[in-house]
């Protein structure tokens, strides 16, 4: 269990902004690790795979209206770069996500509090309970309330969009070498996962996974570009960041 002493249910909502029944916020906030540990009670992977739903139609509709001139190609690429694991990752950590999720012991001692894969499904896990106990409206005013710092970005888009152009743009600000990647695979043939490993020297170095070569490099590229200008110190290594090529 990860929930830090003193950490509530109570204290989370506030932090959300809603009121929802707090066993199924607590459903939400469920990792699989801990549900295997405690006998295979429910986890949040459902009410995930609902918020996930939720999310891409208030996105979408938000970028519909305010981009009424862009076409489909340009708000597809500019959902994909608001509903992505890292976007998603840095909603959790702007409000403290990790620190109420519930994880399994080995989970919670490999750092699986700030792994950006379960605090992006977490957030969208959240998002399917509001939905539930709360209804769609309220549900749509927590996505925008939640992406809206990222909105506020101006170069996120541009960055999302081409992680990579963007990251060798940056490493080229800081007058190092071009960023070098490392990949390698698991998995069996018909259904493996890509790990990428990049490193910017003496700037950054982060990972990212993905369905191909390709998704795993732009996931590790993004997570990277978006620490560097988070102000992290030099040369953190970010945690682990899925691509999901299902998204967008």
């Amino acid at each position: 269990m990860s929930r830090a002493a003193g950490a509530s249910i109570g204290e989370l909502q506030a932090r959300l902004g809603v009121s929802i029944d707090p066993e199924l916020l607590t459903l939400a906030l469920t990792h699989r690790s801990y549900a295997y540990e405690h006998g295979g009670i429910p986890n949040n992977e459902r009410l995930e795979f609902l918020g996930d739903s939720i999310l891409g139609q208030a996105v979408t509709v938000k970028l519909y209206r305010d981009y009424p001139r862009l076409d489909e190609g340009g708000l597809a690429k500019r959902r994909a770069s608001l509903v992505s694991s890292v976007a998603l990752a840095e909603v959790a950590r702007g409000i403290g996500l990790g620190e109420f999720v519930l994880l399994g012991r080995g989970e919670a001692s490999s750092g699986g509090a700030d792994k950006s894969s379960i605090l992006a499904d977490t957030v969208e896990a959240i998002i399917g309970a509001v939905y539930l106990d709360a209804g769609g409206d309220v549900a749509t005013a927590l996505v925008l309330r939640l992406i809206e710092p990222l909105l506020d970005d101006p170069d996120r888009f541009g960055a999302a969009m081409d992680p990579k152009t963007s990251l060798q743009e940056l490493a080229a600000r800081h007058a190092a070498p071009p960023p070098q990647y490392v990949v390698t695979d698991t998995g069996p043939d018909h259904n493996k996962t890509f790990h990428a490993r990049v490193t910017v020297e003496g700037v950054v170095t982060a990972t990212g996974e993905g369905t191909s070569k390709k998704n795993a490099e732009m996931a590790a590229a993004l997570q990277a570009w978006s620490v560097a200008n988070s102000g992290a110190a030099t040369d953190e290594t970010a945690d682990d960041s899925s691509a999901r090529a299902s998204r967008g």
